[in-house]
């Protein structure tokens, strides 16, 4: 999904800060350099749309079983793959990394640009690109899983690595959970996640030490009417009179309702209605993506949506048997790191990978992570989800200089330096594993 921005000093842009590499930083360069390198390319070229990841998640099966002592599981949540490593007693650490691609054409210019179209579970066939990066986050967690069964010596315990389906849908993390991932499995400690974020510069690492994504729901609005000729519209109800009030009207929830100092965002992406100039049709559609920062904040957008549009209709006289209809998918909740966790692991990462390494967080739009169910609070257990660059410095300084734009996520255009954040991510994550399952 699309991620969240931060803001760095102009100096960390425009420059890889200094690095302090771990001792085994060298290996990692050896395993891109012979393997990663290639299995980030086959993952770019090859994506594919939410829970129909069959390919990517076999190929994933396939390198976690060829490192020693992995017992890996196929098909849980759907495509959900999951590798349990297991190094005598201790605790149990979660690394998930999400695989699914986005139905774009991509137009990055990179010569291993996807041509791929797929059919997607909607029954629509679309073209198909990593276009937020999780070529990135499964290539790393390959690395990371060669990295930990090298360094058996140094830590004890159980790794739990997640191949996650669906992140885009915001549905894997829940599909695997119903499948008896915390039942069947070892059920962890701890909680690992990372994102490549295409506006860092490589070399950097952010994590906040509380919110780290908002909330996200898709809401469908079915507003209904009575149809007639546009000529006598007293003759009917026009749902796409009452549907553009709706629309409005959404606006005076973030404007009167919710605190002014609380993050809320009620967004309009679609509105369908109508076949013909001179009809006034029986039905509109309303699609809507409803962002906020706390669990108050969402269940009151949520509830003053319902009100709104159902009261809306009344006022222009729908019967009660054909008032709106309200439904909800796509749901996530706020994506919050452990502040304990969080501190803790920020310390170790800047002192096993340079101080200027691990930059200052800064929330700065609504982007959203289904990570968050893996760490919801019923579970008890802590996360910490954090964003390693992804664009080369030169790209962002010519871009501050007034050259080509950063491309967002979700952009047709999305690109990221592929080594540096392979290499960044996977030294990240054995870092964090190696401090939480230390002897």
């Amino acid at each position: 999904m699309r991620k969240v921005l931060f803001l760095l000093a102009a100096s960390t842009l425009m420059t890889n800060p200094a690095r302090a590499a771990p001792d085994y930083a060298p290996a990692i360069k050896a395993d891109y350099d012979k393997s990663l390198g290639a299995l980030w390319d086959y993952f770019h070229r090859n994506p594919e749309l939410s829970f129909k990841e069959v390919n990517t998640a076999a190929r994933m099966a396939k390198e976690l079983r060829s490192v020693p002592g992995m017992v890996v599981t196929e098909k849980v949540g759907g495509t959900g793959v999951v590798g349990v490593l297991k190094n005598g007693d201790g605790p149990v650490v979660l690394l998930r990394a999400d695989m699914d691609g986005l139905p774009l054409q991509e137009r990055s210019g990179l010569p291993n640009a996807s041509k791929v179209r797929q059919i997607g579970i909607d029954g629509q066939e679309m073209p198909v690109m990593h276009a937020c990066g999780h070529d990135v986050h499964i290539t790393s967690m390959v690395g990371t899983a060669r990295q930990l069964a090298a360094l058996k010596d140094r830590w004890k315990g159980t790794v739990m690595f997640i191949v996650q389906p669906a992140e885009e849908r915001v549905g894997g993390a829940d599909a695997m959970l119903k499948d008896g991932l915390y039942t069947r499995f070892p059920k962890p400690n701890y909680a690992l996640a990372f994102h490549v974020a295409a506006n860092m510069p490589t070399g950097t690492i952010a994590a906040s030490e509380g919110i780290q994504y908002s909330s996200a729901d898709s809401v469908d609005i079915l507003v209904r009417g009575v149809g007639t000729h546009g000529a006598s519209p007293n003759l009917g109800r026009d749902p796409i009179y009452i549907g553009s009030e709706i629309v409005v009207a959404l606006q005076s929830i973030i404007s009167r309702e919710k605190g002014p100092l609380d993050p809320g965002v009620i967004t309009v992406g679609a509105f369908h209605g109508g076949t013909k100039h001179n009809i006034i049709p029986e039905e509109a559609r309303l699609q809507l993506t409803v962002r906020a920062n706390s669990r108050e904040t969402r269940n009151l957008l949520i509830d003053a949506i319902k009100r709104v549009a159902i009261n809306t209709a009344r006022a222009h006289g729908v019967s009660e048997d054909r008032l709106p209809e309200v439904k909800l998918s796509e749901t996530t909740p706020v994506t919050i790191n452990d502040t304990a966790l969080a501190q803790r692991l920020n310390r170790v990462l800047a002192e096993k990978l340079g101080p200027n390494v691990v930059v200052p967080f800064q929330q700065t739009n609504m982007g959203a992570e289904d990570f968050s169910y893996f760490v919801d609070p019923s579970h008890n257990i802590p996360g910490y989800y954090f964003a390693v660059g992804g664009s080369n410095p030169a790209w962002i300084a010519a871009a501050t200089n007034g050259g080509t734009p950063i491309a967002g996520h979700h952009s047709p255009l999305f690109k990221i330096d592929p080594e540096p954040s392979v290499r960044l991510g996977t030294e990240a994550m054995v870092a964090a594993t190696l401090e939480l399952l230390k002897p």
